[in-house]
């Protein structure tokens, strides 16, 4: 039970009380709807708190998040307390959350063989006249969560930092890597410094628990898999 009173402010209330506080020390799942919001709300007026504001707001709604998610501008500011401001971030913050929920239903690629990364990376690297490098990023069930171009270069080759490499895989939550580069003049057998590249990142990837799947040369019209060809370490 939140502590009530016109003269009571979020900031007098015991930390554990205090949405901010409380979402820091718990965690997020700790907190009601009506903190959530509060959050967003921000501050409250001077009869409310921004906690009893949000609490008005979702009664409103009939405590439905599903029918809070209609809500509008107009209707947001038509609550003592919400202006312009308040309400965009409520409006934003919802929108956010349909997106997460539509991107949640868009079937990911699951990678399988060479041949799938190979047909996946085609609008990427179909007709380009440079090389680039690019690591695809795939989850515990080899589904593949982006893709991240980690170099640009010329029509020779292109220099690949492995710290980047690495660094770019564990900020995107990545369980496994592919590495993939094109090559305009449609070589598809790799070099020496593309042998050397790939077992030195699958080594150490191998240190740090994120597995190096493949690494796929690809031409317009073929490609060469190490992974295939038993090159990974």
């Amino acid at each position: 039970m939140y502590p009530t009173g016109n003269n009571q402010t979020i900031k007098s209330w015991a930390d554990d009380d205090r949405p901010r506080e409380k979402l820091l020390s718990k965690g997020k799942s700790a907190l009601s709807d009506a903190e959530l919001l509060a959050i967003l709300i921000g501050s409250g007026t001077r009869s409310k708190t921004a906690v009893e504001l949000a609490q008005e707001i979702l009664e409103a709604f009939e405590n439905s998040l599903y029918e809070f998610s209609k809500a509008n501008f107009a209707s947001l500011c038509k609550f003592h307390g919400i202006g312009e401001a308040k309400a965009i971030t409520i409006l934003a913050a919802l929108e956010l959350g349909r997106r997460r929920k539509e991107s949640d239903s868009i079937k990911r690629v699951k990678i399988t063989t060479s041949r799938s990364i190979y047909d996946y990376l085609k609008p990427i690297f179909e007709d380009l006249d440079y090389e680039e490098f690019h690591i695809i990023i795939l989850n515990n069930a080899h589904e593949i969560l982006k893709t991240v171009k980690i170099s640009q270069g010329g029509i020779a080759g292109t220099f690949v930092d492995g710290k980047l490499v690495f660094r770019t895989a564990l900020e995107n939550n990545a369980r496994s890597i592919v590495l993939c580069h094109n090559h305009p003049s449609g070589q598809e057998r790799p070099s020496a410094n593309d042998l050397k590249l790939t077992q030195n990142l699958s080594i150490f990837g191998k240190m740090i628990d994120l597995k190096v799947l493949d690494h796929l040369k690809y031409t317009d019209n073929s490609y060469f898999s190490f992974s295939d060809s038993g090159l990974l370490q």
